[in-house]
């Protein structure tokens, strides 16, 4: 006989409890964006919301493993916006810089990376290293931090520092080639 399984936890229940720390990573997301951005933090939330609900045999795992995926989701949302934008206008990229944690609001300095570029870069990477390619997504556009990343992919923090490390450093060889 087993052991009172954990029933499947939906999408809807755990958007309800976590949907502060949604907005948290949407804004966190937005703030990158540039400053005439037309997406607002809640509209974020309830596109990724729905894509997340379109999956409909998704037994979410954990909070981490939901905010995780909820986190891809906002970048996948972002990339079609800015392609949608840039389908219209030239050199409409969505422009944000790749800090030592995660995302920065674009800089004074020009060091600006077009979000159409970065995830290009990234499908690169995963082809390479899916594991780092995750990393860098959840580091970037979900803003968590390292020992965040290590309970979403369930590895060491260890692992994700050496991870993080490589792909910093081959996203900057592949954005300086791409430029």
């Amino acid at each position: 006989m087993v052991d009172n399984p954990r029933p499947p936890v939906g999408t809807a229940e755990l958007t309800e409890s976590l949907y502060s720390e949604l907005l948290v990573i949407a804004r966190r997301l937005l703030r990158a964006e540039r400053p005439d951005h037309t997406l607002e933090t809640s509209a974020l939330v309830h596109e990724a919301f729905l894509r997340l609900a379109m999956q409909h045999a998704t037994d979410w795992q954990s909070r981490p493993y939901f905010l995780g995926a909820a986190a891809t989701t906002m970048r996948r949302v972002l990339v079609d916006y800015a392609r949608a934008r840039q389908a219209g206008k030239r050199d409409a990229g969505v422009r944000t810089t790749l800090g030592s944690t995660g995302i920065a609001g674009p800089s004074a300095s020009g060091d600006a990376l077009d979000v159409l570029v970065l995830d290009d870069v990234v499908t690169r990477l995963a082809l390479i290293d899916p594991r780092q390619a995750r990393v860098v997504e959840l580091r970037v556009f979900g803003g968590f931090d390292v020992d965040e990343v290590a309970e979403i992919i369930g590895v060491s923090s260890r692992t994700i520092k050496r991870d993080w490390r490589f792909a910093k450093a081959w996203l900057a060889c592949q954005m300086s080639s791409s430029a």
